[in-house]
């Protein structure tokens, strides 16, 4: 998972200035500056500057005026602003960017920097956390900065300076841009909308309230005690929801007394998800979870004459309403995008909601997911569960058992500092030089994490990302290091998109869709990262049936989530009660239009279990858009050489996702290649 979901509050949070209606609640923040007052600026400038800057002048002009305050001065104070900062001079203008590109990167770097120091205690395994450290952990030191670069004007001089642009002119006009053109309307996005700062702070703390909640839900597996009164995992094993959970019930497949244990996990997420769960029985090694009559006792003591336990009172969905709330007070400053939606879509991934829905649809609705699943039931010998979700049989098999893989593993990184220092041979394994390996570990730092695990980019040139990953005592086991060569992927990414850029202001990728398509094609390729031999004659159309089956999953997850936060617009006032209802019913929903036929199997709520939907503000979508873009990436580089090629790709920077595909790979972002190459290899696996 990438850390963006955390970082979600970057140093540049702004917002319009006027008096609005938004969901039926008004927000005033200040209508100010009059057109003949903006004309008179303009025909000042003009006047001064010549014909040749009207355009400038025009826009720059109107720029401040659609963000200036009753605080930031009258109307002749916003005359004097303008006509004192327009910069008509190229070469004073050249420095004037300069400066920002420079400057604006140390402010953002140091506050992320900061914040993820502030957040230490809840993020890596360092010890017991303190009450205090989870009030640090929402302290958004950052909450105050795009305030004071508007009351310091330093937000005003880019807007006058440099053009904002809409995402219809992006995607119409981006082909044409220099890149010194996309990083200024980069630079001017930064200053797109202001926002209060108690916002800002409100943002922070329910983001990271609702991520230490999740990040603390594990179960104790040992102390699930069946209907016969077996155990059925061994005493120690420890799983996160949703991830522990999920990635324990693939391990199964194939071990004896598997399907039981599945059958066991899954009745673990329907308690979770409906909040049927007993509170006591969350992250607690102390009592014995009696699933079968929901009765908890005190480890090792009889279930008999025992009552019911108490559930969790939908504290899950009240996270996620915090997180809604939260980011519907924002919805007034954003005049152009004024639902949490529309930000996702329109400004974090640059692709419109629409097109995103028809790209997961042509998966979901494809006839060929029916001849997969049947292919599925036919490979299992029974029928399909709907845990089958998650089936891992297309994977190509590795010579050993999990159990083999993590005694592999526990011996070659026994701690965080041994995979770190194994990152470049890794990396020259992938087929990095040795010299850019070396360079690119030198900027990558790995910690034992709490939770599943995450990459953070770097904030400043001199900062390094951070890898995080949990590593018991024992030593990292393989599911820890399946997840380190993923967020390696990140890291990568993150190093070559910062580091080897030519404008900060376009550091990274489009979207998390695209970093996530990175770490894919370095996942998949762990077990041959470990030198074991996974050929396999059939590994090409294995692996592409894993990747559409894997897509088919999370992309009726993503819809769930789209589902729900269109939902929960509609009806703002809700209760977690009521938004746990309605979630629950959206989810059977999506199953039944997309799954019930290949399953053959109706109403089943599985789909909601994802922990990204509580604490993640809409993240799922990136998921099973990096898949498609992580599968078209991944078929344009066979045969090409992935360092080279990744570097060239990272390295276009953060342009429009629709152009960025069309010169990294040549053609627009589609799934017709992964369908097209999934009903090839359907034919191919089920010749005899």
């Amino acid at each position: 998972m990438n850390l963006k979901v955390l970082l979600l509050l970057p140093a540049l949070l702004l917002a319009a200035a006027c008096t609005r209606t938004t969901n039926n609640q008004q927000y005033t923040t200040a209508m100010i500056i009059s057109d003949h007052a903006q004309e008179q600026s303009i025909n000042a400038l003009i006047e001064l500057h010549g014909d040749d800057a009207r355009e400038r002048i025009e826009r720059g002009v109107r720029q401040v005026a659609d963000m200036w305050r009753d605080e930031d001065g009258d109307e002749a104070a916003f005359r004097n602003f303008c006509e004192s900062q327009f910069i008509a001079d190229a070469e004073q203008l050249d420095v004037t960017f300069e400066r920002f590109e420079h400057n604006l990167m140390l402010i953002g770097g140091y506050m992320r920097e900061l914040r993820r120091d502030l957040s230490i205690p809840l993020q890596l395994d360092t010890g017991p956390i303190a009450d205090i450290d989870y009030q640090f952990g929402q302290f958004a030191p950052a909450a105050h900065i795009s305030n004071d670069l508007f009351t310091s004007k330093l937000a005003f001089v880019a807007l006058l300076n440099f053009p904002l642009s809409t995402l219809e002119e992006r995607l119409e006009k981006g082909d044409e841009w220099t890149r010194r053109q996309w990083a200024e309307t980069r630079l001017a996005q930064g200053f797109g909308t202001r926002i209060p700062s108690e916002i800002n702070q409100e943002l922070s703390a329910a983001y990271t309230t609702a991520d230490n909640y999740i990040n603390s839900y594990n179960i104790h597996m040992h102390q699930v005690v069946g209907r016969d009164g077996k155990r059925l995992f061994p005493e120690g094993l420890k799983l996160i929801s949703h991830w522990g959970l999920r990635d324990e019930l693939k391990a199964q497949y194939d071990k004896e007394g598997g399907l039981m244990r599945q059958n066991l996990i899954y009745r673990i997420m329907e308690r979770i998800i409906k909040q049927e769960i007993p509170t006591d029985v969350i992250d607690n090694p102390e009592v014995d979870w009696h699933i079968a009559k929901n009765i908890v006792v005190p480890a090792g003591e009889s279930p008999e004459d025992k009552e019911a336990a108490s559930r969790e009172q939908d504290t899950r969905y009240a996270m996620w309403l915090k997180i809604f709330n939260a980011q519907r007070k924002a919805d007034a400053y954003h005049p152009d995008n004024p639902t949490h939606i529309d930000r996702r879509f329109n400004e974090d991934r640059e692709i419109l909601e629409s097109d995103v829905e028809k790209l997961f649809v042509s998966i979901l609705s494809s006839p060929l997911m029916r001849d997969i699943a049947d292919l599925i039931g036919d490979r299992l010998g029974r029928d399909l569960e709907p845990f089958d979700i998650w089936y891992t049989g297309f994977r190509s098999k590795p010579p050993m058992t999990e159990e083999e893989l993590d005694r592999i593993v526990a011996k070659k990184y026994p701690t965080v500092e041994a995979f770190e220092k194994a990152i470049p041979g890794i990396l020259g394994k992938l087929g990095f030089p040795r010299d850019k390996a070396n360079f690119l570990a030198s900027k990558i730092s790995v910690d034992a994490a709490r939770g599943a695990g995450h990459a953070m980019g770097a904030g400043r040139l001199v900062d390094n990302a951070r890898l995080r990953t949990r590593v018991p005592e024992t030593g990292m086991n393989y599911k820890g290091y399946n997840i380190a060569i993923h967020e390696l992927g990140h890291n990568v990414e993150q190093v070559m998109s910062f580091q080897m850029m030519d404008h900060t202001l376009l550091r990274g990728v489009p979207n998390t869709a695209f970093t996530e398509g990175f770490a894919f094609v370095f996942q998949s390729r762990d077990l041959e990262l470990l030198g074991l031999d996974v050929s396999d004659p059939n590994a090409e159309a294995l692996n592409t049936l894993d990747v559409i089956w894997s897509t088919y999953e999370i992309a009726g997850v993503a819809l769930v989530d789209m589902r729900v936060w269109r939902w929960l617009y509609a009806h703002p006032e809700a209760t977690p009660e009521q938004l746990r209802e309605a979630v629950l019913s959206i989810a059977r929903d999506v199953w039944n239009e997309f799954y019930a036929i290949p399953f053959d199997i109706k109403d089943q709520p599985i789909l909601c279990i994802y922990s990204h939907m509580i604490d993640g503000g809409m993240y799922t979508p990136d998921y099973p858009l990096g898949h498609i873009i992580a599968y078209q990436v991944e078929q344009y580089l066979k045969d090409k050489d992935l360092a080279a090629e990744m570097e060239r790709m990272c390295t276009l920077g953060n342009l429009s996702p629709a152009l960025w595909m069309q010169r990294a790979v040549g053609s627009e972002i589609s799934t017709q290649p992964m369908l097209d190459a999934a009903a090839e290899a359907y034919q191919r696996l089920r010749m005899p």
